[in-house]
């Protein structure tokens, strides 16, 4: 019944840098599994990043190694984006799971996701 909620996203130029925020009221995200993933108009959901239920970080996606972190902080997880690029356009959503393995690269192996939060890189 987790109902997660993606923030922080908006407008913002090439080269400049934000912070999204993956939170769900009532409840920590520390036991979860949580992956970041984007989806771009007429594209599928990529996967991007995850942190482990022990913290362990897995990059997916070679577009955003050494530009996007995801991390925590209290109840919540972040991505923070770097450098940020006219291609990183999209609705970015965050997933979470309790399952055993961990994370993923899959969008089908996570069980709550938020509605997203839009990015829009332009000068």
């Amino acid at each position: 019944q987790l109902q997660l909620v993606e923030s922080g996203g908006g407008l913002v130029p090439p080269g400049g840098s934000l912070t999204l925020s993956c939170t769900a009221s009532g409840f920590s995200l520390d036991p979860y599994n949580i992956g970041w993933f984007r989806q771009a108009p007429g594209k599928g959901r990529e996967g991007l990043q995850c942190i482990s239920r022990s913290d362990d970080i897995t990059t997916y996606a070679d577009s955003v190694k050494g530009r996007f972190i995801i991390f925590r902080e209290k109840t919540t997880v972040y991505l923070r984006m770097n450098n940020i690029a006219a291609e990183d356009t999209a609705v970015y959503y965050c997933g979470a799971n309790q399952r055993g393995y961990g994370c993923s690269r899959y969008e089908s192996m996570y069980d709550y996701w938020g509605r997203g939060t839009q990015v829009t890189v332009s000068s």
